[in-house]
């Protein structure tokens, strides 16, 4: 199983949903860490190649974007409660900006 890396903040930010909802995402996060798919997901590639968007219903919407094209870990973007119907501009771009500085660090390894 590949571990999960928490870029930026997003670790405390999923710590702060609600109960039902960290389970779920927990759930689906052992999915993709066992190279599987989670049960609600699309591809959300204005923030980068690879990178998709879990979807978290539980009464409301929670959402982890995540990238797991990279065979060493399963990267953490950026985690968040949606509430409107489309993503928060400011949610794409703070995820865009972790995704491009993952790039970078990977490109200087």
């Amino acid at each position: 199983m590949k571990p999960v890396v928490w870029l930026g903040d997003s670790r405390a930010r999923a710590r702060d949903f609600p109960a039902d909802a960290r389970r779920v995402a927990g759930h689906e996060l052992d999915r993709i860490q066992d190279g599987r798919e989670p049960a609600d997901w699309k591809p959300m590639p204005s923030v980068g190649l690879g990178v998709k968007e879990m979807r978290v219903w539980t009464g409301d919407a929670f959402r982890l974007m995540y990238l797991a094209r990279f065979a060493e870990a399963v990267y953490v973007l950026h985690a968040f409660q949606k509430k409107s119907e489309k993503t928060a501009q400011s949610d794409i771009e703070l995820a865009r900006r972790r995704f491009r500085a993952l790039i970078e660090e990977r490109r200087r390894r």
